[in-house]
């Protein structure tokens, strides 16, 4: 039999603790308590020598026991009908960079439009003892399928539509379709039309409003936007729309998403009209996937959804230390991003 019994078990090293902190620091374990916790009064010098010895020794505080103490899980969860994060994803990376240097964990629930599933999914969030809950959505105008009033923490709304008296942040529509449409008629463009998309949506009407309103203003020809689908198939018979009636074509288009645009700009190649020599397209939403795969690339309203995000994070952080905040709606403003799909202005 042979002797050898092989490498001992490797186990794992206890965790420091702060009493080893401290006696390694040379003060109380009140003391290192404070100076990590960053409370108490003592000399600069003297917190920073016990913030190094628990560096160096490898010391992580429990976070349990100090959530405990004041009261706080330090997670917030996010709750979305937005089954394929086109619009929750870039959100809620917004919200985890307003919330991570204020220590706070985010995790995301999709509630899909199950009213069940979304009233288990909150259940759950307040088991855990989340300090706050964000809702979004796929659309500005409609609630998610639970009831998120009265609950026993704040919530705030973002990108959907939110409860009387509560916190709302959305995208300014008619803001972001008026850059658009002035961003034509700075390029010399005279005739534009508007493809969107179904009379349903509440951003329909608004930035169909916005279009009619800059046109008016520049003195230009208006005519009634085409409503249709959010997708390429109704881009593609748009343009049939627009290109083979006896009217005058126009030399520009405004379309209500990316997708719309991108069926726009492939029915007008295969008419052989060149985009953006004879016509300019503009999308909205710049789905980058979309935007910048497109042949041109599309210029694109962005909602600026990140921003949205890290806006709505503050805004509960705000609510959960107990500030007040304003109730009601708050509108933020889109950009612009441009591409190669609606020229250049004149002479540039």
């Amino acid at each position: 039999m042979s002797s050898d019994a092989g490498p001992a078990p490797v186990s794992a090293k206890p965790p420091v603790t702060l009493r080893e902190v401290a006696a390694a620091a040379g003060v109380s374990v009140a003391t290192a308590s404070k100076a990590l916790n960053g409370q108490g009064r003592m000399t600069a010098e003297t917190r920073e020598r016990i913030r190094e010895t628990a560096r160096l020794l490898g010391f992580r505080p429990n976070h349990l026991a100090q959530s405990l103490l004041r009261k706080r899980s330090f997670t917030v969860g996010l709750l979305t009908n937005d089954t394929y994060g086109r619009f929750s994803l870039p959100l809620m990376a917004g919200v985890s960079d307003a919330l991570v240097d204020n220590g706070v964990s985010v995790f995301l629930c999709n509630v899909e439009d199950d009213t069940r599933l979304g009233q288990l999914h909150v259940e759950a969030m307040l088991d855990k003892r989340v300090d706050g809950i964000i809702a979004t959505g796929k659309r500005i105008d409609r609630h998610l399928p639970v009831d998120l009033s009265n609950l026993r923490v704040p919530v705030v709304y973002a990108f959907t539509q939110p409860d009387p008296g509560a916190v709302g942040l959305v995208s300014d529509d008619a803001g972001g379709a008026r850059l658009a449409v002035e961003h034509f008629c700075r390029l010399g463009r005279r005739r534009i039309a508007h493809v969107t998309g179904p009379a349903s949506f509440a951003v329909v009407h608004a930035r169909a409003e916005a279009y009619r309103d800059v046109l008016k203003e520049q003195g230009l020809p208006v005519s009634e936007p085409l409503l249709g689908a959010w997708s390429e198939g109704w881009g593609h018979e748009a343009v049939a729309k627009l290109f083979e009636g006896r009217g005058e074509r126009p030399d520009a288009v405004f379309c209500g998403n990316d997708q719309i645009a991108r069926g726009v700009i492939d029915a007008l190649r295969e008419r052989g009209i060149g985009v953006p020599d004879d016509v300019g397209v503009i999308g909205f939403d710049n789905w980058e996937i979309v935007a910048e795969a497109t042949r041109p690339p599309l210029t694109s309203v962005d909602m600026n959804l990140s921003t949205l995000g890290r806006e709505a994070g503050l805004a509960l952080l705000s609510l959960v230390g107990g500030q007040p905040a304003a109730p009601g709606i708050r509108k933020l403003p889109c950009r612009l991003v441009v591409r190669q799909s609606c020229g250049r202005p004149p002479g540039g």
